[in-house]
């Protein structure tokens, strides 16, 4: 028992050497806590620094998306289509109604005139209605007469001389019933693309004109028919010169090729809806720049 009680006995040195161990061990691990953070927060890596950076970039982008997303801008109720009527909360019924009214070629001229011709909901209506953009002409006339749901005033009363849509002016095609500078001048740089129009169908294939400009076009216009066009051989030209065909492009162009060479040439219309990616719907007119 003595022996044991020799090891619990320390002298004034060692106590003190004790009490000094303790502190210091006290002191490392008070360090430790207090500077670690710091530490480790300065050396994080840079990828995590990048990746945040792009995270909150791409919450913002979410935010604004989310804010276009119920944005709505002015338009012509008589023009609705069925996907901005079903992005508006109209539904099938609603939609189909105001296509059957416009069908009559007759138009709506005001809140109202919608509301009877879709019965959508006033609520509806009240949500919507803001943002209807009708004509010049209805909303600034003085008195109202007459059939209600009133058609446009159409450009038939005054006499229209049809032109050729090959030597039309841009002030020419701008007289037509919705086509504007930005139209006008998108049709003349279609026309420079082929040379000449061929077919007065070709202004369907232009992205932005409306079924109602197409009809006034081809009221106003004819596509006279010219021995001076230079048509593509399709059985002569190489890859590259297919290629530069507006309605071909460089993969359709050697399919062309392919097809012409495992079949000894191209022979007629039919042959071309045999080739890979043709647009079948443009055939009729393409032929028309075609040499066999």
């Amino acid at each position: 028992m003595n022996k044991i009680k020799s090891y619990f006995l320390f002298s004034r040195e060692h106590r003190s050497g004790i009490f000094l161990l303790f502190f210091l061990i006290i002191a490392v691990q008070l360090a430790y806590f207090l500077v670690a953070d710091k530490l480790f927060e300065t050396k994080k890596p840079k990828e995590d620094l990048v990746w945040l950076a792009m995270q909150n970039e791409i919450d913002s982008l979410k935010q604004i998306g989310s804010t276009k997303k119920d944005t709505i801008y002015p338009f012509n109720p008589n023009f609705l289509t069925d996907y901005k009527g079903y992005k508006l909360g109209l539904s099938v019924a609603e939609i189909d109604r105001l296509h059957a009214f416009r069908s009559q070629n007759k138009y709506v001229n005001s809140a109202q005139d919608f509301q009877k011709v879709t019965q959508v909901s006033t609520e509806l209506l009240n949500k919507l209605s803001p943002y209807f953009k009708f004509p010049e002409w209805v909303t600034n006339k003085k008195t109202y007469a007459g059939d209600k749901f009133q058609k446009f005033p159409s450009k038939e009363k005054v006499l229209i001389i049809q032109k050729d849509l090959n030597t039309a002016s841009r002030e020419d095609l701008i007289a037509a019933y919705g086509i504007g500078e930005k139209l006008a001048d998108k049709i003349l740089l279609e026309k420079d693309k082929f040379g000449e129009f061929v077919s007065i169908e070709q202004l369907e294939f232009i992205w932005g004109i409306s079924p109602e400009a197409i009809a006034d076009l081809q009221k106003r216009f004819f596509v006279k028919n010219t021995s001076s066009l230079k048509k593509i051989a399709i059985n002569d030209l190489s890859i590259k010169e297919l290629a530069t065909f507006p309605y071909f492009n460089y993969t359709l162009a050697k399919e062309i090729v392919i097809y012409r060479t495992m079949n000894n040439g191209i022979k007629k219309i039919a042959d071309l809806t045999k080739i890979k990616g043709m647009p079948n719907e443009k055939l009729k007119i393409i032929a028309l720049y075609l040499e066999f």
